[in-house]
């Protein structure tokens, strides 16, 4: 059996990208920056495709990606994937759904805790020169009820954070 090849055509972390160079009867290509017209070019030789949320893969695209056969997308969206496109072609699309969730929740508590605490203002006033240090109290959130609009993957992690 052949190897397959797949392209990296989006930045991702290193060790991403050992694992993959690492996986037998993988040939990988990291080719991260890519305009569409270059992106057409290759795109037939491989068999997958992973991207992030740099490369639009477009009907032009998937036209030209004689062999491919997958489409990783290291992330949530894949709107900049034409998903009817891809399956014309029979060409599977994946995404990594959880990928971000636990980033995402820690930052929207960090972006709470920050607010609360008015750090962003008292931030702007120190720049400036100041130290108003009794304007730039806020408040504490200890024993405060959060509300939590959108019980999905990230907003259940929250929740499960502020307890």
């Amino acid at each position: 059996m052949s190897n397959v090849r797949v392209l990296v055509s989006d930045k991702l972390a290193e060790a991403g990208l050992d694992a993959l160079r690492e996986a037998p009867g993988v040939e990988l290509e990291f080719r991260p920056g890519m305009s569409e017209d270059e992106l057409c070019d290759v795109i037939g030789d491989y068999d997958g495709l992973i991207i992030r949320s740099g490369t639009q893969v477009t009907p032009r695209v998937v036209d030209a990606a004689d062999k491919l056969r997958v489409i990783g997308r290291a992330g949530i969206g894949v709107d900049n994937v034409d998903i009817p496109a891809a399956s014309r072609r029979g060409i599977v699309v994946m995404n990594t759904p959880t990928g971000n969730s636990v980033t995402t929740a820690e930052h929207a508590l960090a972006l709470l805790a920050a607010l609360a605490r008015k750090i962003p203002q008292a931030v702007g006033s120190m720049r400036t020169g100041k130290w108003e240090k009794s304007k730039f109290q806020g408040r504490e959130i200890a024993y405060k009820t959060l509300g939590i609009i959108g019980l999905g993957n990230i907003g259940r992690i929250v929740a499960d954070r502020a307890q």
